[in-house]
């Protein structure tokens, strides 16, 4: 990738101007000189001059002159300039170079939106004519008349404001791609079009931050609002967005008051794993906004045939009922719904939809009604709306399910709950499908820095799903899958494992037995538990599949050696064996039908 890419040729020009200088000062400049050449950057004749000069002071004034004709006849290639010049056996010769290069991208180097014009040299010399001439001309005072002595008139300087007038620097021309910011007793330069793009755009002391990086930097992170942290004259950066003066994104986080529970490993601290969060008013109101709706929608907690996700380990419980329109079904969830248009409350397997949504994808009818269009439990939806399972939003309706403004209604694209845990929190959408999980429950755990407006992100399940095809154009036998490296497959056995954690809803096989089942170290003599597959997947200490797959099976292994007499935790054990071995078959295109648990001992 062009490191150079970001900058447009006006300003490597200006960044030419203003370093030639300095690139004269180089020590024996034949290296430098000869990659111009190379590149046709110099005229042949000016390079056998300058190479042949051995007084060091001529040697600098020709440098400059070479610096300053690339500047003057070859302006459009002033991106192969550079490039040529940043060539790495160059900046391990020349640390001028490589100071220039770190100045150019760290953003130490403050671009100019106009600089003085360059002053031809006839007008010098005629300027140098004129005025000696004036001096040669004789003047008006004779010796026995001396001259008087003229008073010198001091520059005066005044700012260009009206007193008490506010100076507001972002709108000035010079600031069109960076402002000056600060945070705390930290100042850094913000740059625009980063800041617009979702990404590090905060440049201070040499070092690129995010806003919620430099507000950390400023001393402010107990705050945990950049938008108002960070100040620009004065000026919250919340205030210079709200009125347009600044762009930014929306990132694709989404807040609860619920406290998340991460599943797998890591070694970041529990706060790295909580992310940014909002303002404490905006959560209030959303607070309030949930009381509300569940005032206005109090209904019966169960009811036939209706089904509650979510359990236990603090798991919100969730009234889901399941319907059907024509050849598609999903699964409608309470809270989310508002109206036939309002609240995309209904599930697939591919995106959240509104009930209007629903019937026109699934109903052949020219003028499908959703209340009689979507069936529950053979039931028209009407039936729900008539006995108050479900309330309609009244038209005046403010809340963020009626809401039309794009990002309320951007926001109920993906999932409320962690698609593996099941429970909210700070949640990073799929811009894929409708899943929505917590950075370190999902597999390979999601850092901040892969998180932007601009960037999309994929979920693990849609990336091996676009990736299957190619992945495994023909099909393996079952000893064929268990001799690959696990570096060559680890997006499968991310997979493998997801799967896993998603169905173990009582998180049975989640952590160490040795800890809470009593006598469990004098049956079992090798213990194993997901989080210790994933631990181990993580620190590479596997070296082929084979090696995951032993580890897994043992987890299956040990539960129904320990639970003979206990028929309940025997089934959830073969339960989830059963799943392994169907998603592993189908996951690397396993060839023959061949029984995992045999295999893999």
């Amino acid at each position: 990738m062009d490191t150079l890419a970001f900058l447009t040729d006006k300003q490597l020009l200006q960044f030419l101007r203003c370093s030639r200088t300095e690139m004269s000062c180089m020590v024996q400049p034949h290296t430098f000189l000869n990659q111009l050449r190379d590149h046709h950057l110099i005229p042949e004749n000016m390079y056998k001059k300058l190479i042949l000069i051995r007084s060091k002071e001529l040697r600098e004034k020709g440098v400059y002159r070479v610096l300053d004709w690339v500047e003057a006849e070859r302006p459009d290639s002033i991106k192969v300039f550079w490039n040529c010049v940043f060539r790495d056996h160059l900046l391990q010769q020349y640390p001028t170079l490589r100071l220039l290069r770190n100045r150019l991208l760290d953003g130490s180097f403050t671009f100019y939106e106009k600089l003085p014009e360059k002053t031809g040299r006839k007008k010098r010399k005629q300027k140098k004519r004129s005025a000696s001439a004036e001096e040669e001309q004789p003047s008006t005072s004779t010796q026995s008349t001396p001259s008087q002595k003229r008073k010198v008139q001091r520059l005066k300087y005044c700012s260009p404001f009206r007193k008490g007038e506010k100076a507001d620097i972002w709108t000035w021309p010079i600031y069109k791609s960076q402002l000056p910011v600060t945070c705390g007793d930290k100042e850094g330069m913000l740059n625009r079009d980063k800041l617009a793009k979702g990404e590090k755009c905060i440049v201070a002391q040499g070092r690129w931050f995010t806003p919620s990086g430099f507000e950390e930097f400023g001393g402010k992170k107990s705050r945990k609002n950049w938008k108002c942290s960070i100040r620009c004259r004065d000026t919250t950066l919340e205030k210079l967005i709200q009125e347009g003066h600044l762009t930014s994104p929306d990132f694709k986080r989404r807040k609860s008051a619920q406290t998340k529970r991460a599943l797998f490993p890591s070694n970041q601290s529990a706060g790295s794993i909580t992310g940014s969060e909002e303002d404490d008013g905006e959560e209030e109101e959303e607070a309030e906004q949930e009381r509300e709706e569940g005032e206005r929608g109090e209904q019966a907690n169960t009811a036939e045939g209706e089904s509650s996700s979510g359990v236990s380990h603090g798991v919100v419980k969730k009234c889901v009922f399941k319907v059907t329109c024509g050849a598609i079904n999903g699964m409608l969830h309470k809270d989310r719904f508002a109206s036939g248009s309002c609240g995309k409350s209904i599930r697939t397997e591919q995106c959240w939809m509104t009930p209007i949504k629903f019937v026109t994808e699934g109903s052949a009818l020219e003028d499908p009604s959703w209340k009689k269009d979507i069936q529950y439990d053979g039931k028209p939806l009407s039936v729900l709306i008539e006995s108050k399972l479900l309330h309609i939003h009244s038209l005046l309706c403010k809340c963020k399910l009626c809401s039309s403004m794009v990002k309320d209604r951007h926001d109920q694209d993906n999932d409320d709950d962690c698609f593996i845990c099941r429970s909210q929190g700070s949640l990073i959408c799929c811009d894929k499908c409708p899943r929505s999980f917590h950075q370190r429950c999902h597999l390979p755990n999601v850092d901040d820095a892969m998180l932007g407006d601009n960037r999309t992100w994929m979920c693990t399940f849609c990336v091996l799903g676009a990736s299957q095809l190619w992945r495994y154009p023909k099909q393996m036998t079952y000893q064929e899958a268990l001799t690959c490296r696990i570096s060559d497959h680890l997006l499968e056995c991310q997979y493998l494992l997801l799967c896993l954690y998603k169905a173990d809803e009582d998180n049975i096989f989640v952590t160490d037995p040795c800890i809470n089942v009593r006598n469990y170290t004098s049956v079992i003599k090798t213990p194993m538990w997901l989080g210790r597959v994933v631990e181990k997947l993580q620190q590479n200490l596997y070296k082929t599949v084979h090696h995951f797959v032993s580890d897994v099976m043992f987890i299956f292994t040990n539960c129904a050696t320990f639970n003979r007499d206990n028929a309940e935790f025997r089934e959830m054990g073969k339960r989830l064996k059963d799943l392994f071995e169907r998603e592993f078959k189908s996951t690397f295109s396993i060839q023959l039908q061949h029984p995992a648990a045999s295999n893999s001992q």
